[in-house]
């Protein structure tokens, strides 16, 4: 499968530190496309971030599962799997904590217009986008340099997420180029 991205603290302005024995943890994540072409983007506005739908693959879940379900929560959009991009890779040495991300592209089958957001990200102000693939990548890479900690997680561990949903989105771009 192919490496769509690594990401370490360096990435991010952050002096790497050894990591010994990281606590692993598994995602699913990506594309959510309709049939006008437009994506799925998750902001939290009380953070100033935007990310790609997509979470951690939880108990014995396949991370097809996983994509599915979190596009559900946080979408509201039952998808298809159309395409299966590739992994990414994230090491936080100051967490000690490694995540595999598997990265698909998943078409709109049916939208419930019903999102199943979690307290912590009704708190952080989470709505539901839908932007075309070039104003998502704007919007993803304009709000790195102005993210805001919330009680739940730091701009450390949020900038990996904003970088990595980054990366996800021009490498999809650069293939999706290479298609049409």
């Amino acid at each position: 499968m192919e490496l769509i991205c690594k990401i370490t603290d360096e990435d991010i302005g952050e002096k790497i530190i050894n990591i010994e024995n990281p606590k692993l943890r598994l995602g699913a994540r990506g594309i959510v496309i309709r049939e006008d072409g437009k994506i799925a983007i998750f902001n939290k506005s009380n953070k100033n971030q935007y990310k790609l739908p997509g979470g951690g693959v939880e108990g014995e879940e396949k991370p097809e599962e996983a994509f599915k379900r979190e596009v559900l929560e946080e979408t509201g959009c039952e998808v298809e799997i159309i395409e299966t991009l590739g992994t990414t890779e994230e090491y936080k040495s100051l967490n000690n904590f490694k995540q595999i991300s598997y990265v698909f592209v998943g078409k709109v089958l049916k939208d419930t217009n019903k999102l199943n957001v979690t307290g912590k990200e009704k708190e952080e102000g989470a709505k539901l986008l839908w932007e075309t693939p070039e104003k998502a990548l704007e919007l993803i890479t304009e709000c790195f340099d102005k993210l805001v900690a919330s009680k739940y997680s730091s701009i450390y561990s949020t900038k990996f997420v904003v970088l990595r949903d980054r990366k996800i989105l021009k490498y999809y771009l650069s293939i999706s180029k290479k298609c049409s």
